[in-house]
């Protein structure tokens, strides 16, 4: 077996739920979609503002960018008080450092250069450690005293942010949007239930509000257990280390991550390893 051969999987995918449904269908999977999660704008767009209007008097040294569509959202809030082309220009003129690849597609369209580039995962901790190699070879990129600007999703980074300011940059969080429940709770909640009662052989985690949102619907139906436990008997697979540190806080360790932090990796290698992995887990035991 080279496929999922009929298995059930489940992706909590909202935006990408049709594609990825397409491809655990290409693997031979039986895709269950239900989405966790939805982006909402700030009700309130004061902090974005305030970082354009900041950044055109050049009061930024770094600015960092985690994601794609949080890099569209600074462009589109800030465009409906400034011009588009000063708004761009001042990226030009400072240090610009996308987290990922999605960023750095957006900034590429911008005709914005990266000051540098970060290696997969693209987790924060790979962007961390490109600015310390960067602080090391190069005056120009010290962080002592840096005002960097980092635009946030869905949640806050505290662990980045202290780490930031504990090499003495001043950091100035930029929020554009946030994550919340999807408006229709319907496919969730069956997920859940299904999940719950075993019937689910495949979960496949893209972010890691997935988890949080999956788990807390989980305990407002009172199965947070029961889901965990049907994890325990279930392929868990997560998109890289941040979907998993978030799948280990609610004691869930996934089974597996892909080779490149990517959705068609992530169906790929989790229906290729899947006979191997539901023969170690229902087989030999649920212990994991």
């Amino acid at each position: 077996m080279s496929d999922f051969a009929g298995l059930r999987v489940l992706a909590l995918e909202s935006r990408r739920g049709a594609e990825l449904a397409k491809l655990i269908s290409n693997y031979g999977g039986e895709s269950v979609v239900a989405p966790a999660m939805r982006e909402v704008p700030l009700d309130s767009n004061t902090e974005a503002l305030s970082f354009a209007e900041a950044l055109l008097a050049g009061k930024f040294d770094v600015v960092i960018f985690l994601t794609g569509v949080g890099t569209r959202a600074v462009l589109s809030v800030a465009e409906t008080k400034y011009s588009r082309d000063d708004f761009i220009s001042a990226l030009r003129r400072t240090k610009v450092i996308p987290r990922g690849p999605k960023p750095i597609a957006v900034l590429r369209e911008l005709g914005v250069t990266p000051a540098l580039t970060v290696p997969e995962p693209n987790t924060w901790r790979e962007l961390l450690q490109s600015l310390d190699e960067a602080a090391n070879a190069r005056p120009d990129f010290r962080l002592h005293g840096a005002r960097i600007a980092l635009q946030e999703y869905g949640v806050s980074n505290p662990e980045l942010i202290a780490e930031l300011t504990g090499r003495g940059a001043i950091v100035t969080r930029v929020p554009v949007y946030q994550w919340v429940l999807p408006e229709d709770m319907a496919p969730l909640q069956s997920a859940i239930r299904e999940l719950a009662s075993g019937k689910i052989d495949a979960v496949l985690f893209t972010t890691g509000i997935q988890a949080a949102h999956l788990f807390q619907v989980a305990a407002e139906m009172k199965l947070e257990d029961a889901v965990r436990q049907g994890l325990r008997r279930a392929i868990v697979a997560s998109i890289g280390p941040t979907t998993s540190e978030e799948l280990q806080r609610h004691g869930v360790r996934p089974d597996l991550e892909p080779s490149h932090p990517k959705m068609g990796f992530l169906v790929k290698e989790a229906a290729e390893q899947a006979a191997a992995l539901l023969v170690r887990k229902r087989n030999v035991g649920t212990a994991s």
